[in-house]
């Protein structure tokens, strides 16, 4: 009896899988950013429109057919200006770079850790996002602590700034 049942299971397995292949995700948007604009906005498909392709080097990268969905001169530069804080996590798909916790030197009671989400494929202040992170050591446990808002500003014009430069050095054009 086991076995007919195994037979069964692997006779329905297909018709189960190819229910699932019509079914459409809705994308998270750039988790709740209501700026996003990138990969999968409003496709109904977790690739976008255009389905999954790369592009590293700039250009129309939708006539070529190879697209990250996010501007990738804004992805390296972001790569580029939080590579002094240890790398967690990084999906060029997504457009998010997550970083472990950075403790500056000289500082063993403050520590940091950035996200940084790129929105879209213009380089742009726009198409860029960082969000930075505080704790403080207090008591033997750290504890969030408030942000200087002109220090994630200073970090975002750094990543543009590194953005351009790329942009110039990889086109000749400014």
């Amino acid at each position: 009896m086991p076995s007919r049942l195994l037979t069964a299971s692997l006779l329905l397995l297909p018709l189960v899988l190819a229910g699932c292949s019509g079914a459409k995700m809705q994308p998270d948007t750039a988790y709740n950013d209501p700026r996003y604009t990138g990969p999968g906005a409003g496709s109904g498909s977790i690739f976008g429109g255009q389905g999954l392709s790369f592009n590293l080097g700039g250009g129309n990268a939708a006539s070529q057919g190879s697209a990250i969905g996010v501007n990738a001169y804004l992805w390296r530069g972001a790569l580029d200006t939080l590579s002094f804080m240890p790398l967690a996590s990084a999906d060029p798909f997504g457009g998010v770079i997550i970083t472990d916790w950075y403790h500056p030197p000289g500082s063993s009671n403050e520590r940091f850790k950035a996200t940084a989400y790129i929105l879209g494929q213009q380089l742009s202040a726009g198409a860029l996002r960082i969000v930075l992170y505080r704790q403080v050591l207090e008591g033997g446990h750290w504890v969030d602590a408030q942000v200087d808002p002109a220090v994630q500003t200073a970090l975002e014009n750094r990543v543009l700034d590194r953005a351009r430069q790329l942009r110039v050095a990889s086109t000749g054009q400014s």
